[in-house]
This record gives C-alpha cells, structure tokens and sequence, in this order.
C-alpha cells in the first residue's frame, strides 16, 4: 500500500473516531451505536496501520486481492446493518401503533367525560 494512501486510511479512520464521540458527546446517537461505528474506524486504522496483515489475512482465506476481500466485508457489514436498522423500523412501528391506540382511547374517555 503507498504511503499517501496510508496515510489517508489512518486520517479518515481518526477523523471517524473524532466524529462519534462528538455524537456521542452530543447525545445524538446511543452509546450502543458508537460502539459499532468505534469498531469499524480501529479496524480501518489497523488496515492503514499494519497493511500486510491485511493482505496475509485476504490471501489465507483465498481472496487474490486484498481490495476485494474489504469489499466483500464492507458488503456484509452493509447487510447486517440494514437488518439491524430493519429491526429498529419495526419496533418504532409497533410503539407508534400501540400509541394512536392509547391516544384514542384517552380522546374517547375524554369526550364521554364532557358529554356527561
């Protein structure tokens, strides 16, 4: 891997650790999801940092070249998130369902109350 390469991996990998903990800092993603996003940015700055590991690793599980095995992994990543960000659509979903139900039937009592 070239140096300025290398060097752009472990920028962008800090710049993404910096960027969560502001998040997070800020309260604007749960702790439990920074973690996620903390562990990706100190894999992608162990791939700039120690590249021939990387490689070692593609070649022993039979990819010929390594940009094909991170692509392969960024698309499983890709993947468990979405079904991770699918889960947490259906629980607002059913949260949001149970709400109106409450709402109304606190809207129902309340218009029996004014009509006695």
């Amino acid at each position: 891997m070239p140096l300025s390469l290398r060097i752009f991996v472990i920028t962008f990998a800090c710049l993404l650790t910096l960027i969560t903990i502001r998040m997070l800092v800020k309260q604007k993603i749960p702790a439990k999801y920074s973690l996620i996003w903390l562990t990706i940015s100190i894999i992608i700055l162990l791939v700039g940092a120690v590249p021939n590991f990387v490689t070692s690793i593609s070649k022993i599980l039979g990819f010929e070249v390594m940009s094909n095995m991170i692509i392969g992994i960024i698309l499983v990543l890709m993947v468990f998130i979405t079904m991770a960000l699918t889960v947490m659509i259906a629980n607002q979903k059913k949260k949001t369902t149970l709400l109106i139900q409450e709402l109304s039937i606190l809207q129902k009592k309340v218009e029996d109350l004014e009509k006695k």
